[in-house]
């Protein structure tokens, strides 16, 4: 096997890996958001697309103090995993 073959297979086993990375975070921040806010299914996961995407239109926003610490746990890790 060439090493261009096996550098593309090693880049399509990376670019997997962020997109389940990434489809993760949102899963799992839009379940926390929805047991924490109490914020329907659909709020949780457009405030966690906007929170990773840095867009923050700043029409949904964390109230109690474990939804704070989370959000600024979830943006580090959401801006890090996007920007890789």
């Amino acid at each position: 096997m060439s090493s261009e073959s096996s550098d593309s297979h090693e880049s399509q086993w990376v670019y997997r890996l962020l997109a389940i990375g990434a489809l993760s975070l949102l899963v799992v921040g839009t379940v926390v958001y929805h047991y924490l806010e109490g914020w329907s299914w659909i709020d949780s996961f457009y405030f966690c697309t906007v929170a990773v995407t840095t867009v923050g239109f700043g029409d949904l926003h964390p109230t109690s103090d474990a939804s704070k610490l989370f959000t600024v746990l979830y943006i580090f890790t959401g801006i890090s995993l996007v920007g890789a």
